[in-house]
């Protein structure tokens, strides 16, 4: 069941790095530049967080989901349309998905430590505060 879950993160970790390289190609608008440059480390690390869970997944004896396909049937993150999109849209896009992203890591912690398993807990933890900064960061920028 926990494995199940990580999947599920995997999933949503893959939707969205894809989603936000997707963002990188086609934001527009005045900030252009400092956005594409911003975006470019954002999914930089979404992949980082991504091959983490993966290892994860084969560190607690499961084995993690590894086509495009089978992301897209796990995530509950949805891919983004293609199309010109402005910063305050795409923050919008990514604020909300990391929000969702944290809340499963939160779950998936609380589920971790009541099978006292303290790898994937301890994962989380970073998981959780990296995905906090990252929210709140987005947040202080829309203000």
């Amino acid at each position: 069941m926990l494995n199940d879950k990580l999947n599920v993160l995997l999933a949503n970790y893959a939707v969205e790095a894809h989603k936000i390289h997707n963002f990188h190609w086609y934001v527009s608008g005045p900030s252009f530049y400092n956005v594409h440059t911003d975006l470019d480390e954002v999914y930089g690390a979404m992949y980082d967080q991504l091959d983490e869970v993966a290892e994860l997944i084969l560190m607690n004896g499961g084995s993690p989901l590894g086509s495009m396909d089978s992301f897209l049937k796990n995530a509950t993150l949805s891919e983004a349309a293609e199309g010109f999109k402005s910063p305050q849209e795409i923050f919008k896009a990514i604020l909300a998905d990391y929000e969702a992203i944290r809340t499963l890591a939160a779950e998936i912690k609380k589920d971790a430590d009541a099978e006292d398993n303290f790898l994937v807990s301890a994962a989380m933890d970073e998981h959780i505060a990296l995905l906090s900064k990252t929210i709140w960061m987005i947040k202080q920028s829309n203000k």
